[in-house]
């Protein structure tokens, strides 16, 4: 069964930087789209970020251009959110997901991490 695992979550205060990363389970994985959603109390999940697997397409949502990065290593089955500048409007559970094809909807992702919480303070 395939997992995804992320890590690199905490408390930060705003401005700082944090770096997430999410490992799966399974190298198949390395073909699909990886993803980033976030999800804060009370609202909806919603996009972040997402990479082909060559790396060569990437999408952000509007709030985070310019401030976040993501990125692969296929060779580790792996993937990174680079989070600079964070704001405190970015303290959410952030989930990684791995789908099909390049989508800023949930149901177009099939698999899912368990979330890692990322908070800023003021």
């Amino acid at each position: 069964q395939v997992q995804l695992v992320e890590s690199g979550g905490g408390l930060v205060q705003a401005g700082d930087s944090l770096r997430l990363s999410c490992a799966a389970s399974q190298r198949t994985l390395s073909r699909n789209v990886m993803g980033w959603f976030r999800q804060a109390p009370g609202k909806e999940r919603e996009f972040v970020a997402a990479i082909s697997w060559t790396g060569i397409l990437t999408d952000y949502a509007d709030s985070v251009k310019g401030r976040f990065t993501i990125s692969r290593d296929n060779a580790k089955n792996t993937e990174y959110l680079q989070m600079n500048s964070l704001k405190p409007e970015d303290t959410a559970v952030y989930y990684c997901a791995s789908g099909p094809g390049l989508s800023r909807t949930v149901r177009a992702y099939d698999y899912w991490g368990q979330g890692t919480q990322v908070t800023v303070s003021s």
